[in-house]
């Protein structure tokens, strides 16, 4: 309801207050310098925008040099160049529907590059070189000649001649007075200038003409009118019949200059459907009425706008960018115990409607569900299309919002085993588990805290749990152990306190076995940083550090015999 909302304001309200960012230039940026004068002009896209309208010209917010509509195209390309040595200013315009108020972003300019030499020579457009069977009453049109500011135009019957045109023009066309004789070669050439001299050696293109016949004329748009808004998305096209037309030539774009919805199409009659028009568009239409004398000479472009749609399009009262579709959001992974209860899922409120869907492996879309709620019991990709009802003219439509999400089989975890290896910090602990959960760890509290990882550092000996729960809720497994160290001779313990007892920490030769050759015996706290090292016929460890006494606590030994062999172990001082 909020969204429809917003689009009523949207759609009643005019400027208060609005400030949308405008679109900075790219090429040529504000303010370059020695700018090609057959450069093109390009600019930001911004979002939800349906229509550019830019003006050139010598002053901010003039249009002497050009004013012109682009549509959807972030793009322009002065077809006649640009003035040279001239600073061009830009004014780029945010079209929009409803008959909400246009909004003019500030001037951005740049400054054309001097021209030094003349022009290369250009080509015929139309009628192309070498064609045949040509309309007499056609027009002649040539390519733009980069830094060409006129161009010297002969028109003629023989080679040379410009018995029929000879003239300078500024344009990129001319229309020869009267009509061509036909049955004729014709001749053209066309030389283009500028201050600094003409180009030279430019070839004569020809063209042949057929036997006059009547053309007919042009036509214009019945449904929908020329700019016409709020065209539906399935439109009927329908132009006013031309009775000397056998057919017409239909181009449809997104922009003036593109044909991407129909490339110059042929229809017999005056009416048509174009399928699946975009929203919140502008499309530029062109037709061209033609018979066997040739097509229409002259027909101009008309445009229209589509419905909105479901956005996205620009709240003119905070600014933002709106869509129809509903917000939600919806977890992107779930997961179902195995041997357990299937997994059941409510869709978010806030949509009119629901479908959920499975991907396969070949990724088809398999339609599953239309319930708020839904039970799985397979992994897989999956994906929830919540839509919300919108009025536009003429119908309603469905502004979905799709949201994917994965679905996981999960399972309690199996211990397969413990690897315990004892260093000189303790006992290191690796968990091996089995199972489809995602797992992770924890020591001696159930509660954890748990960790991914499956190694436990520096443990010391004694009776200990190993936890491993299920990410996914599935269960905790458990096992419990016991680790000590037993190694004969080394004591578990002493007190160093000042009486008469226990004050080294020393090897003792067993009573039973045989003897133990030591040559070195080590002390470490639990970081593995060397406390003392002495022999077995020292007197020992104090429990002391360069004369300061240590903690309480527990110590780790190394010792090594005189075959080299290493003992280790743990004992604890008390204090």
């Amino acid at each position: 309801m909020k969204k429809k909302l917003l689009l009523f304001l949207a759609c009643c309200i005019c400027n208060f207050g609005f400030s949308q960012e405008c679109p900075d230039l790219i090429a040529p940026a504000d303010g370059d310098v020695n700018v090609p004068v057959d450069a093109t002009i390009t600019w930001e896209v911004v979002p939800g925008i349906p229509s550019y309208r830019i003006l050139l010209g010598r002053t901010p917010g003039a249009s002497d040099l050009a004013l012109v509509t682009v549509g959807s195209a972030t793009s322009f390309t002065p077809p006649q160049g640009l003035p040279e040595s001239t600073e061009i200013f830009v004014t780029i315009v945010l079209d929009f529907f409803q008959g909400q108020e246009d909004i003019v972003c500030d001037a951005q300019s740049f400054t054309t590059a001097e021209v030094t030499t003349p022009p290369d020579c250009t080509s015929l457009r139309l009628p192309e070189d070498g064609a045949t069977d040509v309309s007499v009453f056609s027009n002649v049109l040539w390519n733009y000649a980069p830094t060409a500011t006129n161009y010297d135009v002969n028109i003629g019957t023989q080679p040379g001649l410009g018995d029929i045109v000879n003239t300078n023009v500024t344009d990129l066309s001319i229309n020869p007075p009267g009509e061509f004789p036909e049955n004729r070669e014709i001749y053209v050439q066309i030389i283009p200038r500028n201050e600094n001299g003409s180009a030279q050696n430019c070839t004569e293109f020809s063209f042949t003409t057929r036997e006059l016949a009547p053309l007919p004329g042009c036509t214009s748009l019945v449904s929908p009118l020329d700019g016409a808004i709020n065209v539906p998305l399935t439109p009927f096209l329908e132009w006013v019949p031309v009775p000397e037309a056998t057919g017409y030539r239909v181009t449809l774009g997104t922009t003036p200059t593109e044909n991407d919805v129909l490339n110059n199409a042929v229809f017999t009659t005056n009416s048509t459907f174009v399928l699946n028009f975009e929203p919140n568009r502008t499309f530029f239409i062109t037709i061209v009425p033609f018979n066997e004398s040739g097509a229409a000479i002259g027909c101009g472009q008309e445009s229209f706008s589509t419905i909105l749609g479901c956005g996205p399009f620009l709240d003119r009262v905070t600014g933002e960018l709106v869509t129809l579709s509903p917000d939600l959001e919806l977890p992107d992974v779930f997961s179902f115990c195995e041997n357990g209860d299937p997994l059941r899922i409510t869709a978010p409120e806030g949509a009119d409607g629901y479908r959920w869907f499975r991907i396969d492996q070949f990724d088809n879309e398999i339609f599953l569900s239309e319930d708020t709620e839904i039970t799985i019991d397979r992994p897989g990709d999956y994906f929830l299309e919540a839509y919300l009802i919108a009025s536009q003219p003429g119908e309603l439509i469905e502004c979905p919002t799709f949201l994917e999400f994965a679905v996981i089989a999960s399972e309690i975890a199996t211990i397969d085993g413990l690897d315990i290896r004892d260093t000189n910090q303790g006992f290191d602990i690796t968990v091996q588990v089995s199972g489809t959960g995602d797992y992770e760890y924890a020591i001696d509290n159930i509660d954890g805290p748990y960790q991914d990882d499956a190694v436990f550092r520096g443990i010391a000996p004694g009776t200990h749990t190993i936890y491993v729960k299920d990410k996914n809720g599935c269960g905790i497994a458990q096992e419990t152990f016991e680790q000590n160290l037993i190694v004969e001779g080394f004591p578990k313990f002493f007190t160093p306190n000042g009486d008469p007892f226990n004050q080294f920490w020393q090897f003792k030769q067993p009573q039973e076995g045989d003897p133990v050759a030591l040559v070195s015996i080590q002390v470490y706290d639990r970081f593995g940083t060397l406390l003392s090292e002495f022999s077995s016929d020292a007197p020992g460890w104090d429990g002391t550090v360069n004369g300061r006494p240590l903690p309480s606590g527990g110590y780790w030994f190394r010792a090594i015999d005189d075959e080299n062999k290493v003992f280790k172990g743990f004992f604890t001082l008390k204090r």
